[in-house]
Protein backbone atom coordinates (compact mmCIF):
# COMPACT_ATOMS: atom_id res chain seq x y z
CA UNK A 1 0.00 0.00 0.00
CA UNK A 2 1.64 3.49 -0.57
CA UNK A 3 2.02 6.17 1.84
CA UNK A 4 -0.35 8.87 1.48
CA UNK A 5 0.90 12.26 2.97
CA UNK A 6 -0.99 13.21 6.05
CA UNK A 7 -3.08 16.15 6.96
CA UNK A 8 0.04 17.60 8.50
CA UNK A 9 2.35 17.17 5.66
CA UNK A 10 -0.27 18.98 3.01
CA UNK A 11 -0.57 21.53 5.17
CA UNK A 12 3.15 22.06 5.39
CA UNK A 13 3.49 21.66 1.63
CA UNK A 14 0.83 24.21 1.02
CA UNK A 15 2.51 26.88 3.93
CA UNK A 16 5.76 26.29 2.10
CA UNK A 17 4.41 27.48 -1.25
CA UNK A 18 2.40 30.49 0.56
CA UNK A 19 6.19 31.22 1.57
CA UNK A 20 8.55 30.61 -0.89
CA UNK A 21 6.32 31.44 -4.07
CA UNK A 22 5.18 29.03 -7.23
CA UNK A 23 7.94 26.89 -9.00
CA UNK A 24 7.85 28.40 -12.81
CA UNK A 25 5.97 25.28 -13.26
CA UNK A 26 3.31 26.09 -11.18
CA UNK A 27 3.14 29.89 -13.03
CA UNK A 28 3.20 28.00 -16.28
CA UNK A 29 0.01 25.67 -15.10
CA UNK A 30 -1.82 28.61 -13.84
CA UNK A 31 -1.21 30.47 -17.40
CA UNK A 32 -3.15 28.00 -18.89
CA UNK A 33 -5.81 28.10 -16.71
CA UNK A 34 -6.04 31.93 -17.05
CA UNK A 35 -5.36 31.66 -20.79
CA UNK A 36 -9.28 33.54 -21.49
CA UNK A 37 -8.68 36.16 -19.39
CA UNK A 38 -5.04 36.81 -20.36
CA UNK A 39 -5.91 36.92 -24.04
CA UNK A 40 -8.75 39.90 -22.65
CA UNK A 41 -6.08 41.46 -20.73
CA UNK A 42 -3.54 41.89 -23.60
CA UNK A 43 -6.23 43.39 -25.97
CA UNK A 44 -7.35 46.08 -23.48
CA UNK A 45 -3.85 46.84 -22.54
CA UNK A 46 -2.64 46.94 -25.73
CA UNK A 47 -4.25 45.27 -28.44
CA UNK A 48 -1.98 42.46 -28.23
CA UNK A 49 1.17 44.38 -28.98
CA UNK A 50 4.44 43.04 -27.78
CA UNK A 51 6.08 46.43 -28.36
CA UNK A 52 3.11 48.72 -26.96
CA UNK A 53 5.07 51.30 -24.59
CA UNK A 54 2.65 53.36 -22.30
CA UNK A 55 2.23 55.70 -18.94
CA UNK A 56 4.75 58.25 -20.56
CA UNK A 57 7.15 55.00 -20.75
CA UNK A 58 6.60 53.66 -17.03
CA UNK A 59 4.57 50.75 -18.73
CA UNK A 60 5.85 47.97 -21.20
CA UNK A 61 4.46 44.72 -23.11
CA UNK A 62 1.00 43.39 -24.26
CA UNK A 63 0.32 43.56 -20.57
CA UNK A 64 2.08 47.17 -20.12
CA UNK A 65 3.56 45.85 -16.63
CA UNK A 66 5.48 48.62 -14.22
CA UNK A 67 8.89 47.86 -13.02
CA UNK A 68 7.23 48.00 -9.44
CA UNK A 69 4.87 45.37 -10.49
CA UNK A 70 7.48 42.92 -12.33
CA UNK A 71 9.56 43.34 -9.38
CA UNK A 72 6.94 41.92 -7.21
CA UNK A 73 6.42 39.36 -9.72
CA UNK A 74 10.16 38.16 -9.51
CA UNK A 75 10.03 38.35 -5.82
CA UNK A 76 7.39 35.71 -5.44
CA UNK A 77 8.69 33.66 -7.93
CA UNK A 78 12.49 34.34 -8.35
CA UNK A 79 12.63 31.48 -10.61
CA UNK A 80 11.10 33.23 -13.56
CA UNK A 81 14.89 35.23 -13.74
CA UNK A 82 15.32 37.55 -16.59
CA UNK A 83 15.52 41.92 -16.82
CA UNK A 84 12.36 44.40 -16.66
CA UNK A 85 12.69 44.98 -20.74
CA UNK A 86 12.15 41.12 -20.98
CA UNK A 87 7.97 41.71 -20.42
CA UNK A 88 8.29 43.11 -23.99
CA UNK A 89 8.22 38.72 -24.95
CA UNK A 90 4.86 37.23 -24.90
CA UNK A 91 5.60 34.23 -22.53
CA UNK A 92 7.55 36.12 -20.40
CA UNK A 93 5.12 38.49 -19.66
CA UNK A 94 2.40 36.12 -19.05
CA UNK A 95 4.86 34.45 -16.47
CA UNK A 96 5.22 37.88 -14.80
CA UNK A 97 1.27 38.67 -14.76
CA UNK A 98 0.50 35.06 -13.52
CA UNK A 99 3.00 35.18 -10.42
CA UNK A 100 2.09 39.14 -9.38
CA UNK A 101 -1.73 37.70 -9.62
CA UNK A 102 -0.79 34.40 -6.82
CA UNK A 103 1.07 36.90 -5.50
CA UNK A 104 -1.76 39.37 -4.53
CA UNK A 105 -5.13 37.09 -5.37
CA UNK A 106 -4.34 33.38 -5.43
CA UNK A 107 -8.28 32.51 -4.34
CA UNK A 108 -9.70 34.08 -7.78
CA UNK A 109 -6.68 32.57 -9.32
CA UNK A 110 -7.83 29.22 -8.09
CA UNK A 111 -11.51 30.54 -9.05
CA UNK A 112 -10.63 31.76 -12.19
CA UNK A 113 -12.94 35.35 -10.37
CA UNK A 114 -11.66 37.23 -13.62
CA UNK A 115 -13.12 40.61 -12.37
CA UNK A 116 -10.85 40.36 -8.66
CA UNK A 117 -7.42 39.38 -11.25
CA UNK A 118 -8.61 42.30 -14.04
CA UNK A 119 -9.23 44.80 -10.87
CA UNK A 120 -5.33 43.64 -9.10
CA UNK A 121 -3.82 43.92 -12.22
CA UNK A 122 -5.15 47.44 -12.85
CA UNK A 123 -4.89 48.99 -9.38
CA UNK A 124 -2.39 46.74 -7.30
CA UNK A 125 -2.69 44.05 -4.38
CA UNK A 126 -5.76 45.77 -3.16
CA UNK A 127 -7.25 47.31 -6.18
CA UNK A 128 -10.18 44.82 -6.21
CA UNK A 129 -11.41 47.24 -3.33
CA UNK A 130 -11.27 50.32 -5.19
CA UNK A 131 -13.97 52.13 -6.79
CA UNK A 132 -11.37 53.12 -9.57
CA UNK A 133 -11.09 49.77 -10.77
CA UNK A 134 -14.33 49.32 -11.73
CA UNK A 135 -14.28 50.78 -15.40
CA UNK A 136 -11.27 48.89 -15.97
CA UNK A 137 -13.11 45.75 -15.12
CA UNK A 138 -15.86 46.49 -17.44
CA UNK A 139 -13.76 46.33 -20.12
CA UNK A 140 -12.06 43.48 -19.90
CA UNK A 141 -15.45 41.96 -19.33
CA UNK A 142 -16.69 43.32 -22.84
CA UNK A 143 -13.15 41.80 -24.13
CA UNK A 144 -13.78 38.62 -22.47
CA UNK A 145 -17.36 38.45 -23.91
CA UNK A 146 -16.37 39.47 -27.48
CA UNK A 147 -13.73 36.46 -27.37
CA UNK A 148 -16.08 34.31 -26.61
CA UNK A 149 -18.43 34.64 -28.99
CA UNK A 150 -15.89 33.95 -31.73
Amino acid sequence: MADTPSMAQCLLAFFFLLLNGPSVSDVDAARDALRPFLNALAIVESNGKDDAVGDNGKALGRYQVWQVYWADAIEHCPEIGGRYKDVANKDYAERIVVAYLLRYAPKAVSAKDWETLARVHNGGPRGHKSKATLKYWKKIERALAKNEAK
